[in-house]
């Protein structure tokens, strides 16, 4: 169904949500050009939304773009941000235009369906060592989805919760394909969704009823978000006193920075753990992954629900645990920590036996310009390389210091750089030197001992075709839990989720025509 931009601006009065828009007031310019030449104001006051032809007034923001640019933008076609990034589309006062999209649903193309035709998701039955325990999951973007997405491959229930106007951002993220973005393919995996304005009274009776029957709810908004949306953890746990509470943020619920915006980087800059890292006389290097999101977000957010479901089963209680990610990035500064306690002085970036300072544990470019990790820690593993290459002079030198050290790191540069990665590592193999392949993203899939750990997933999805996405990575002897299956479509399950606690056919039909839900359709 072809769609125009002048439906969507004219629609904008309809997809308006009067609770997002409570004392807001601004005057917002459309200046469509193109196929189509519109031009409309959209008036919020008071929290009414007022839809006029021709730029009227003196404008807050203006937003001007094509046509077709707008379309793409507005039916999820195009990202956002890299549609401004790319000069696609104009808009004066970013901060105005982000205020101003939270105040409206999102725009979709609207088919009459009628509840029978609506199919229930193909799900298998969820086994594994979390089997039977429901979690009901508020995260988005990455700390919090990778989490859920790990609990759910253990066999939890995972319930995922969006908004059905303002879903999870990273839905919208590029690369995408056939419409799906691989991010959220790729921290997805195994959930259920359930589409609902969890803002309006309906909404929030829904998530009070899924809260009844669940057992953990994992949220990573800012501290007092979920208490303004009446979802706080006291205001739960009266609804569910076995209810386990697990809030992932930056600074934790209760510090001076606990209110502030972050991202990975600000978070391992306060932990300490950007400051060590990096060449000697160098500048810290940004790590080329997101440590304090995965490591302090989604790891600790497991660690978290695993102990206090361990702590339920003794006591009968539900808890409510704090996860500060830059909490939990400072044990990654452990060892230097401890060095410049005892020495009163600071390794030095580069310097510090762990991060580059030795030659015997280190990383070396080979002849096709590939590297590999030298990690000959030990005595016994260095005197073994040294003795297969014929050096056994360089037995001791790893212990000098200064420059003595600095013309041995360089030496062994120099000898790796004679031949090829797989030629030193075939060369290597039967050698106890400790000594691997640094590999590249596109080397991964095929790396034969992440295969033999089964570290990757296989799913096919319609659109994508086959792709693979991390697995999880502890390993039971006892328990199998393969049974996943693709990352849900927007609300996939609602009406199953809906169903399971209470919920009739013509509830969901209110639901449903009230705008409030969305369902999956044929």
């Amino acid at each position: 169904m072809s769609v125009t931009a002048k439906q969507i601006i004219e629609s904008i009065p309809t997809r308006f949500r009067p609770e997002k828009a409570q004392g807001y007031t601004a005057v917002f310019h459309f200046d469509i050009t193109g196929e189509e030449n519109l031009q409309y104001t959209v008036d919020l006051n008071g929290g009414k939304c007022e839809l006029k032809p021709g730029l009227i007034g003196k404008a807050d923001c203006t937003i001007a773009a094509k046509s077709n640019i707008y379309i793409d933008l507005e039916t999820g076609k195009a990202n956002a941000q890299m549609t401004l990034m790319l000069g696609n589309v104009k808009v004066s006062n970013i901060a105005a235009m982000i205020q101003f999209a939270r105040c409206f649903k999102r725009f979709e193309i609207i088919a009459e369906t009628k509840l029978a035709e609506n199919i229930m998701p193909d799900r298998p039955v969820k086994t594994g060592p979390l089997a039977g325990v429901k979690i009901i999951d508020f995260t988005r973007l990455l700390p919090g989805p990778l989490a859920t997405m790990f609990l759910a491959d253990l066999g939890a229930d995972v319930i995922k919760v969006e908004d059905p106007h303002r879903p999870d951002y990273v839905r919208d993220f590029e690369p995408r394909i056939g419409g799906d973005s691989m991010y959220y393919l790729s921290l997805n995996r195994s959930k259920r969704s359930l589409a609902v304005n969890y803002i309006s009274p309906e909404g929030i009776e829904v998530i009070h009823s899924l809260v009844r029957k669940a057992d953990v709810l994992i949220e990573q908004f800012r501290p007092g978000v979920m208490d303004k949306l009446g979802f706080g953890y006291e205001q739960l746990s009266k609804i569910n006193p076995k209810l386990i509470y697990v809030s992932v943020t930056g600074y934790g619920q209760h510090s001076s920075l606990s209110g502030a915006a972050g991202h990975d980087l600000n978070y391992i800059g306060v932990a300490g753990a950007l400051g060590i890292t990096g060449a000697e006389n160098g500048d810290p290097v940004i790590p080329g992954f997101q440590l304090a999101d995965i490591a302090g977000g989604s790891y600790m957010a497991m660690n978290a629900v695993l102990a206090a479901l361990y702590q339920r089963e003794r006591t009968g209680k539900g808890d409510f645990v704090d996860v500060a990610m830059t909490d939990a990035v400072v044990p990654f500064s452990v060892m230097q920590f401890a060095y410049q306690q005892g020495l009163k002085k600071e390794p030095g970036r580069g310097k510090y036996e762990l991060s580059g300072g030795i030659a015997n544990y280190n990383v070396y470019k080979c002849k096709d310009d590939k590297y590999v990790a030298l990690g000959s820690l030990e005595p016994k593993f260095w005197n073994n390389f040294c003795a297969k290459i014929g050096r056994e002079d360089w037995t001791q030198a790893f212990l000098k210091k200064g420059e003595e050290l600095q013309t041995l790191k360089q030496e062994v540069r120099s000898y790796f750089l004679a031949k090829t990665r797989e030629e030193w590592l075939e060369y290597f193999k039967n050698d106890d030197i400790c000594l691997t392949p640094v590999n590249e993203l596109s080397e991964l899939e095929n790396d034969k001992y992440l295969n033999e750990r089964n570290m990757f997933v296989e799913n096919e999805h319609p659109a994508v075709g086959k792709y693979k996405t991390i697995n999880q990575p502890l390993k039971f002897k006892q328990s199998k839990f393969d049974n996943n299956w693709n990352a849900p479509g927007l609300g996939d399950d609602t009406e199953t989720v809906l169903k399971e606690i209470g919920y009739s056919a013509k509830d969901l039909v209110d639901l449903k025509g009230k705008g409030l839900i969305k369902m999956k359709t044929k």
